[in-house]
């Protein structure tokens, strides 16, 4: 690397990344903290299943980005003690990479569909039978010559995880037996897993400081773990590596994360409203213009948690600041602005 240039992540860190980010997953369902309600379900369902020696029946999960969809599925595999495969709904484009996968599934085994939403609606059909029937048909020949074979599937679990159940078609969703929607985390919960995973790192962390990281989560534990790993570098770095929560709140602030976990971006798109717009209404087009940002990022990615929060509203001519974004961002607001 030339002095000045440009710092790039070499393959071997990414991997080592990835493995650390893989070895703070749970893999039991008594080590995943929160959603409880989901996890007797899955408990009961798992169990009977097992005693069964059945198949577990298909699973949707749905809810935000980083609440633990991924870990649940991995979990499900590893309490039946059956194989996993994984992949996403943007990688299958042909009836073929579906048949593949699952005429090469074991019996039992989880078959897990990240952003099953994704899926092009063309495949979708491909897994009614397969879900419904245990069975795959396939056109073998092209023209009057074409026949359908179908193929017997061994009994396996579907579980597809989404950030948008509403662009599910129905006659998928409805072939999911268990549904359940995963809700943010509270403070208390993140604080939770924040020191399971200083364990793991064999970082020491106080209680102060676990609670600390927790409020600036976003109620989400892929953000929690994220920040723990910032804040380890800081106290390794500028402390004695142990994180307590006055040492915990300077790295956050280093990092430009707020009190109530806002980063740059997030402040960027209220301060545009607020400062640029008189704090609303305004298109989510013109939003993602005036921020530099793709609507679907906003959409998906920051206006959940700003809506969460109640720094921002939805109405039917565009996104405007609620009067707790002024007050955030130390600004004065309009006096006609919707109170929250």
């Amino acid at each position: 690397m030339t002095p000045g240039g440009p710092r790039i992540q070499a393959p071997q860190a990414i991997a080592d990344e990835d493995e650390l980010e893989r070895s703070l997953r749970p893999r039991r369902l008594e080590d995943f903290v929160g959603q409880e309600q989901l996890k007797d379900q899955l408990a009961v369902s798992i169990a009977a299943a097992a005693s069964r020696g059945e198949a577990l029946d298909h699973v949707l999960l749905a809810g935000p980005p980083g609440l633990g969809k991924t870990s649940l599925a991995q979990i499900v595999a590893f309490e039946l003690d059956v194989p996993f495969t994984q992949t996403a709904g943007p990688a299958l484009e042909r009836k073929a990479d579906i048949a593949a996968l699952l005429t090469a599934l074991e019996p039992r085994a989880v078959f897990f569909v990240d952003e099953i939403h994704r899926l092009p609606r063309a495949l979708e059909e491909t897994f009614y039978p397969a879900m419904e029937d245990g069975c795959l048909p396939i056109t073998v020949g092209q023209g009057a010559g074409a026949r359908v074979v179908t193929l017997d599937l061994p009994p396996f679990t579907l579980i597809g995880a989404t950030t948008r159940t509403g662009l599910l078609t129905t006659p998928l969703r409805d072939r999911f037996g268990i549904q359940h929607r995963l809700a943010h985390y509270g403070p208390d919960e993140l604080a939770q897993i924040v020191r399971r995973s200083a364990r793991l790192l064999e970082v020491s962390v106080q209680d102060d400081g676990a609670y600390a990281i927790a409020s600036r989560s976003r109620g989400t534990p892929r953000v929690a773990n994220r920040l723990l790993k910032r804040v380890r570098d800081y106290a390794e770095v500028r402390g004695d590596g142990i994180i307590t929560g006055s040492l915990a709140a300077d790295a956050l602030d280093l990092l430009e994360v707020d009190a109530l976990g806002l980063d740059r971006l997030d402040r960027e798109i209220l301060r545009t409203l607020c400062e640029k717009f008189g704090g609303g209404p305004v298109g989510l087009s013109t939003l993602a213009v005036s921020v530099g940002e793709e609507q679907d990022t906003i959409e998906e990615v920051y206006e959940p948690y700003l809506l969460q929060c109640g720094l921002l509203e939805r109405t039917p001519r565009g996104r405007s600041a609620t009067r707790r974004a002024f007050d955030h961002l130390g600004l004065e607001g309009p006096g006609a602005l919707t109170l929250i």
